[in-house]
């Protein structure tokens, strides 16, 4: 049985405690970037899937970047030391600390904005060539207000890149059953958020989890004024993944949708690529 649809700010407030706690516990999500992936951010920022989408512009210096919904010290810092002008916006403050210290630890300059991203009223519009938006659109019970505001804050022919749990995989079981099957236990269309389930790499503990289906998540961002230009599935099967692990389930039910969207009423502009 799914909980009743909470509000907005309650359940804002809920997720911001939730990202709070585990940036504190050093949740593998909360971790900020490591020395190699400074020593060459370019390069990083590059990889996992650009050989065969070369999403990301040659140079990114001078470009204004929002990483939306990025905070831990990762996205951010990266794209500033690829040569971005990064604003991060989060709802966490203790996400956000980690953007601090590894900006202050890496001499590197970032604009942090404590905020959600279905409201940007604080940012101008068509300010940003690049959005960058690692997943979290599960985490608020109706994307289109994310959607038309990132659409406001992005400069015609600027790039969004965003990132979302599958609605399949949120639907499905986490565990195989005794038949060896992953199964849809949960409807597409649910009010509220999903049942908690215990902390893994596909369910974050102490949060609120919206499923969104393809018709919201693509239909809505061509609908606030975007076109698509790609969409994939990042590959995390493995051959051999032991039964019932993360890798395994993948196999059957990719966790996660990328997307790489242009903002209609200009052309050209600079590609972009996700680091997870």
């Amino acid at each position: 049985m799914h909980p009743a649809r909470p509000s907005r700010e309650s359940t804002l407030a809920l997720n911001a405690r939730a990202w709070d706690r585990l940036a504190t516990e050093g949740a593998d999500l909360a971790r900020p970037a490591v020395d190699a992936a400074f020593a060459d951010p370019r390069g990083w920022l590059g990889s996992g899937g650009a050989a065969a989408r070369p999403w990301l512009p040659a140079r990114l210096d001078g470009l204004e970047v929002l990483c939306l919904a990025a905070g831990g010290g990762k996205h951010g810092p990266l794209y500033a030391a690829a040569g971005g002008r990064v604003t991060v916006v989060d709802i966490s403050p203790a996400m956000l600390e980690l953007d601090r210290q590894v900006a202050r630890e890496r001499r590197l300059e970032l604009a942090i904005v404590e905020g959600s991203m279905d409201d940007l009223s604080m940012l101008g519009v068509g300010r940003f060539d690049l959005v960058i938006h690692p997943v979290s659109t599960c985490y608020i019970p109706d994307v289109a207000p994310v959607y038309r505001e990132v659409a406001r804050v992005t400069r015609p022919g600027g790039r969004y890149l965003s990132q979302h749990k599958a609605p399949t995989s949120l639907q499905a079981s986490l565990d195989p059953g005794a038949n060896g099957c992953y199964q849809l236990v949960h409807p597409q269309r649910v009010d509220g958020p999903l049942p908690p389930a215990l902390p893994s790499r596909l369910r974050e503990a102490g949060t609120h989890e919206f499923i969104h289906s393809l018709t919201a998540i693509l239909g809505g961002i061509c609908r606030a004024g975007f076109s698509v230009e790609d969409v994939f599935e990042p590959e995390h099967a493995e051959a051999g993944a032991a039964f019932g692990s993360f890798a395994h389930r993948a196999g059957f039910l990719p966790p996660y949708i990328r997307i790489l969207a242009r903002r209609g009423g200009g052309s050209g502009g600079s590609g972009i690529l996700l680091v997870e």
